[in-house]
């Protein structure tokens, strides 16, 4: 991979991410177009990388919240704080338990199937399609809500469907507030990354070695840097109602993908 292929997949990453178009579905895009077909390990590097630079554009978007949530559970009450802190680890089961026990299936799904893809992105355009709709509310993500989101945002490893718009959907036809749902959907993903890349740090799963240090570089802060204008502008579009703009694109984009798969 060189410089301008890590620029290009750092972008998508940045920007994918936040919008409902699936972060993963578009970087196997991005592969099989830029003809990107690194080696398993240099892969996993690659991804780590991108992800964690996106999870920090989250927190330097959210870090007004993340610092009251952490002086919230610093007063050990039972305060809000420390409630949403809880949600997060409940919306946190389902993912965990798909990651630890069908990790090698997932895996096989990341080998450039351009199909399940653009089959994947037409189920993330109905989810958009139907939480555009949805009436505004003042509503909170309840403890209930928490594992049901999390179950959509374990079904969004497959490749194709978005987590944000699938979380973001989900919590919103639940009834809740949309810029509640958006932040918590944007929150509950940080501690899942960072949990996965410690996770493959300590595995010895990731290769160094055959990657160069300022193609990973310029990728991260292409991610980072698109993360953070699409973080932003993510939550202004929940809140005026136009997902029905990505879902229509998702649409497109998956039309497109089934097309190729089939005549390749």
């Amino acid at each position: 991979m060189d410089i301008i292929d890590s620029i290009i997949l750092g972008i998508i990453q940045g920007l994918t991410e936040f919008l409902p178009v699936s972060s993963s579905g578009h970087i196997e895009l991005g592969k099989a177009i830029l003809g990107s077909n690194p080696e398993q390990k240099d892969n996993l590097l690659v991804t780590v990388v991108l992800h964690f630079a996106t999870a920090l554009s989250t927190l330097v978007v959210f870090r007004k919240d993340v610092l009251d949530i952490i002086k919230g559970c610093l007063k050990f009450k039972w305060n809000e704080d420390l409630q949403f802190l809880f949600k997060i680890g409940v919306s946190m089961i389902p993912a965990v338990v798909v990651g630890l026990f069908f990790e090698e299936q997932l895996e096989a799904l990341f080998s450039g199937n351009i199909l399940l893809v653009g089959c994947m992105l037409i189920i993330t355009a109905a989810l958009l399609f139907l939480a555009d709709k949805a009436k505004d509310t003042n509503k909170k993500v309840s403890f209930s809500n928490a594992l049901v989101i999390g179950v959509s945002q374990a079904i969004a490893m497959l490749p194709g469907i978005s987590r944000s718009g699938a979380t973001i959907s989900t919590s919103v036809l639940l009834g809740n507030d949309k810029t509640k749902a958006a932040r918590f959907s944007f929150l509950m993903v940080v501690p899942l990354i960072f949990g996965k890349i410690a996770k493959d740090i300590l595995s010895g799963e990731i290769s160094t070695n055959s990657q160069n240090f300022t193609v990973l570089s310029i990728g991260f802060v292409a991610a980072f840097i698109s993360g953070l204008f699409a973080c932003t502008w993510m939550i202004t579009l929940v809140k005026k109602s136009k997902l029905s703009y990505f879902a229509i694109y998702c649409v497109v984009v998956g039309i497109i993908a089934i097309i190729v798969s089939f005549l390749n």
